[in-house]
């Protein structure tokens, strides 16, 4: 026989100690392999560890080759599992446990991007600086996250030394290799506020059509591109005055240079990967039709400064350097920061966005990463999600419509049933929708009454039938049948994590508490325990092991609904080392005769009342008018009342048009589907009312036509 194994592969570990145990029962020989050598040639994808069987055969799982040379050594096969769990609990886990910290060390690093126009203009209209105002919505950024118990290493900021430092550093490295390119820029400078203006901020009258409320960048009446000093009548949004025709000196990063480089990078990096598939989309549009220069500064104050002479009055535009908060985040929590990100040979990163977010994660920073030629560790799988919708519209803090994160904890509604439901509707592969009656219905169904119930009733038997001590267990093909289904699932688990679907990762600990449930039911241990001795025996049978999966649905939870999975494991008195890992295959973790705590329910129903009650106050005040077409389906004109929305309402909503039309606008350059960007037109559109409206300004339908 031949065993490969490779270094640094956590599947070796248990493989080389199980095969400690057969040393002298057979020839075997150790071969240590690369991670990626394909030691199987059946197998399109490389594997260790692999025991190659003397009859040519192959064991490919960490498991089955572990219970080989459990067999092989003289082991029982009818109490393998009982012999695996003493072997791993107290043989295997100690080392394990101190072999993980080495193999699987993990960092796991959120912030906030201060810098950029949006920071400068939020701090005017509070009447503090930039600074200020960044300290006061980190502080609520992150206690938002520590009540949803998201367990960060870190939760950093842009706003810091080091990464001004690493920022500029990459600059200079792109400088110095002909990366970056000097050009004029023709801009709309606004005297009386003394700044010149970012596009979002500049409107009037369309070149090409004539539509009045043009933004500096796009039409949304005629959707034609639109360069700001071409505007009629331009004004600033922010003092209405005129603003003048300005040149300046800007830097671009030179992105067609970089292309062949990001394909080469990407070439050997998608095939493989779990880039999701509109994150693979987005890069390929870019790269379609070439990759144009984009500059990287900005004539503004509040940013990272331009180490350049001649551009000591410019700070860096925030997409490009915001990315490198990663990195300067990190160089906050350890000084051994470039052991992460200058180590892509042993790193493996993994970045979490929605879709809007791509090009800048998949595309601008590797390009400035490859062209500053300092082996950074650049993303290994890259995981967008759709757009999360609300009810049957879009969520809006301008209108008070949906609930957003500092306000869901002030709902009366626990963290980790906010965890379950939107991990639950994550949008995944396509555009998903927040439902409050949905979301009692998930609570009162899912959680209630299959996974609580199930967890509450193993629990409870037995408590009430066999005095909180885990019965002994006598398994029958009934059961067998019932653990090859949990062990489907769990294999399911694992492999839909490993493929980052969370959402349906969490369908499967559902399925197996259904099945739990079923299984109970059909065995019904509460009569069984009256019986006679072989029935009693049954129930403990039944019992014992609804428990362990009950203790095994503990561990799954644990990435979902931590609290939950920490008040289950003290409910069950689960052992340490049993709660440190989770096995792809079935344990026994609860023996017999194993003492369970107290065991009271883990859920509350929601009432219909209490969700109305939140539905209402996350509803918006938005008064709707209702149109009545008359019989000959004559649409006419109806004008809807409403109040003007303050100043930060309206600019909320004008930078979600903003967002809307530059979606079109690049479905539109892609020559997408016509569908397609008809039904991203309809929003657009929509936003553009909702704007109209908050600014206080008639709304009149088209006409329509008489039917004939």
């Amino acid at each position: 026989m031949r065993l490969f194994v490779s270094e640094g592969d956590p599947g070796s570990l248990p493989v080389l100690a199980a095969a400690g145990r057969a040393q002298g029962r057979a020839e075997l020989r150790i071969s240590t392999v690369g991670p990626e050598e394909r030691v199987v040639p059946f197998l399109t994808q490389p594997k260790v560890p692999v025991l190659q069987l003397d009859s040519g055969n192959y064991l490919f799982s960490t498991s089955a080759i572990c219970r080989y040379f459990f067999l092989l050594s003289g082991w029982e096969q009818d109490d393998l599992t009982n012999q695996w769990l003493e072997w791993e609990v107290t043989e295997l886990q100690p080392a394990l446990s101190a072999a993980l910290y080495y193999l699987w060390n993990t960092l796991y690093l959120c912030g906030t991007d201060e810098y950029g126009t949006a920071t400068e203009t939020k701090a005017m209209e509070e009447g503090l600086t930039p600074q200020e105002i960044c300290d006061k919505f980190h502080v609520i950024h992150a206690d938002i996250y520590r009540w949803f118990n998201i367990s960060f290493d870190i939760f950093g900021r842009t706003t810091t030394p080091q990464q001004t430092e690493i920022t500029q550093d990459i600059f200079q490295r792109l400088w110095n290799r002909g990366f970056v390119l000097q050009d004029t820029v023709e801009q709309l400078r606004c005297e009386s506020c003394a700044r010149f203006l970012a596009d979002r901020f500049v409107e009037g009258v369309c070149p090409f059509c004539g539509y009045e409320e043009a933004r500096g960048d796009q039409c949304d009446k005629c959707g034609k591109l639109i360069n700001a000093i071409e505007l009629k009548n331009p004004q600033c949004k922010l003092c209405r005055s005129c603003p003048v025709v300005k040149s300046s000196q800007h830097l671009f990063l030179d992105l067609p240079k970089l292309e062949d480089r990001l394909e080469e990078w990407l070439g050997k990096t998608l095939p493989g990967s779990d880039w999701t598939p509109n994150a693979r989309f987005i890069i390929r549009s870019w790269l379609r039709d070439g990759l144009k220069p984009r500059c990287i500064t900005r004539d503004l104050k509040w940013g990272t400064p331009v180490p350049l002479e001649g551009f000591e009055n410019k700070v860096f535009y925030v997409w490009f350097d915001a990315t490198f908060g990663y990195l300067s985040i990190t160089a906050n929590y350890t000084d051994q920061w470039e052991k992460w990100w200058k180590n892509p040979e042993q790193v493996n990163l993994y970045q979490f966005m929605a879709k809007d977010n791509v090009p800048f994660h998949g595309l601008v920073f590797p390009c400035s990463a490859l062209g500053a030629e300092d082996n950074y560790t650049l993303v290994s799988h890259l995981i967008a999600t759709e757009y999360l919708n609300y009810e049957d519209g879009k969520f809006s803090k301008s209108r008070g419509v949906g609930v957003f994160g500092d306000m869901a904890q002030d709902t009366g509604i626990p963290a980790d049933i906010w965890r379950f439901y939107l991990l639950y509707i994550r949008p995944e592969g396509q555009d998903s929708a927040f439902s409050w009656t949905d979301m009692l219905l998930k609570n009162n169904s899912e959680l209630l009454n299959n996974l609580g119930n199930f967890i509450n009733r193993a629990g409870m038997f037995v408590s009430k039938f066999f005095g909180g001590y885990v019965p002994e267990m006598v398994l029958t093909s009934d059961d067998q049948r019932l653990l090859a289904h949990v062990t489907l699932e769990l294999h399911h688990y694992h492999q839909l994590l490993e493929k980052v679907r969370i959402r349906d990762a969490l369908r499967s600990i559902l399925t197996i508490s259904r099945h739990g449930n079923q299984y109970i039911q059909v065995n019904e241990p509460w009569k069984r325990i009256k019986g006679n001795e072989a029935d009693r025996q049954r129930a403990g049978t039944v019992t014992g092991l609804a428990v362990n999966i009950a203790a095994l649905l503990s561990i799954m939870l644990q990435p979902y609904m931590p609290t939950v999975s920490t008040t289950i494991a003290a409910q069950l008195q689960l052992p340490l080392p049993a709660c440190s890992i989770l096995s792809t295959d079935f344990l026994c973790t609860l023996p017999a005769g194993h003492q369970i705590g107290t065991v009271s329910p883990l859920f509350q129903k929601l009432e219909n009342d209490q969700i109305e009650s939140l539905k209402q106050r996350f509803g918006g005040g938005q008064a709707k008018a209702s149109r009545k077409p008359t019989d000959v389906e004559t649409v006419t004109t109806d004008v809807e009342t409403v109040t003007t929305a303050g100043p930060q309402q309206i600019k909320v909503l004008m930078d979600e048009v903003t967002k809307q039309g530059n979606i079109v606008r690049e479905l539109k350059a892609q020559k997408a589907d016509k569908n397609q960007v008809a039904a991203e037109v309809a929003k657009l559109l929509e936003l553009k009312k909702q704007l109209a409206l908050a600014e206080g300004k008639p709304l009149e339908t088209p006409k329509g036509k008489k039917k004939k």
